[in-house]
């Protein structure tokens, strides 16, 4: 999805991003549209250097599974030429996984990161980095963040009832408002957007590592951020088309953003858009 060249220029000269050129963002910026609701957030130097460590280490736990993702053929997020191979630059296994406590279409089983001996380690080692971009989403879209916490409480009564273990398990230790959390380590993205996700949702991206010259570009909007260890951006993955270069150095991004489907599974209406005419605006 949004791989479409042809259609992607007609949809920009139809809704043209109203400054000329494409323009570099390196300071802490609110993207907004002409009705005054809220494209994307911007914040560089968001984490700190202990929860860069913590998110560096979490990783690290999911090496073997990440080193099990890439494939010689397939989809491209999982596709061996997106990704460094064998460069001596290269600290953390590159690799492209989803966790998720809901991740089939259904919504009722968790992803197969979490069903091993190891699930309740990496649990609390993302615990702390999944309160911090649950706290983010508190203020950059208050309804979105109540519509997640209704979520995981239906979810919760959905497991009891159709006797799904897992899933309690599970939800003891889950510390996000979001359902799904994808990992991306050292891998190029080309542009694209996310048919997954909720089209009036942020989806909230960190990056950490040892890079430098990191870019994320949103060639729908024409820009380009700077997008260092320890930035935050946050946006619509599946209404912003959206691409990260590739990096000199060993880089990590983790991208948490709510499924429709599990949204949908767990009766839980969509949230609005974000803007800033919201009573909930802060």
């Amino acid at each position: 999805m949004g791989h479409n060249e042809q259609r992607e220029a007609k949809l920009l000269e139809r809704c043209p991003p109203g400054h000329e050129g494409k323009k570099l963002v390196n300071k802490p910026a609110t993207i907004l549209d002409a009705s005054g609701a809220i494209i994307a957030w911007y914040l560089p130097d968001a984490l700190t250097d202990t929860t860069q460590k913590e998110i560096r280490e979490a990783t690290d736990l999911l090496a073997p599974s990440l080193e099990k993702s890439v494939k010689a053929d397939g989809n491209w997020r999982t596709h061996q030429k997106w990704f460094k191979q064998d460069s001596e630059n290269v600290g953390s296994a590159p690799g492209c996984i989803n966790i998720s406590l809901a991740w089939f279409q259904q919504g009722h089983e968790v992803s197969a990161s979490l069903k091993g001996p190891s699930s309740e380690n990496i649990l609390k080692g993302i615990a702390r980095p999944a309160a911090i971009a649950s706290t983010a989403l508190r203020v950059m879209h208050p309804e979105q963040y109540f519509a997640g916490l209704q979520t995981f409480s239906n979810l919760g009564h959905k497991a009891v009832s159709k006797e799904l273990p897992q899933m309690p398990e599970t939800l003891e230790f889950w510390a996000s408002v979001f359902n799904t959390l994808s990992i991306i380590s050292n891998r190029e993205t080309p542009n694209h957007r996310d048919h997954l996700s909720v089209a009036e949702c942020f989806d909230v991206l960190t990056t950490v590592g040892n890079y430098s010259n990191g870019r994320m570009t949103m060639s729908s909007l024409q820009l380009e951020f700077k997008y260092n260890s320890g930035c935050m951006i946050v946006f619509s993955g599946r209404n912003v088309r959206h691409a990260v270069n590739d990096v000199e150095g060993d880089q990590i991004a983790w991208a948490w953003y709510m499924r429709d489907s599990v949204h949908i599974y767990a009766g839980v209406p969509s949230c609005g858009w974000a803007s800033v005419h919201s009573p909930y605006s802060v």
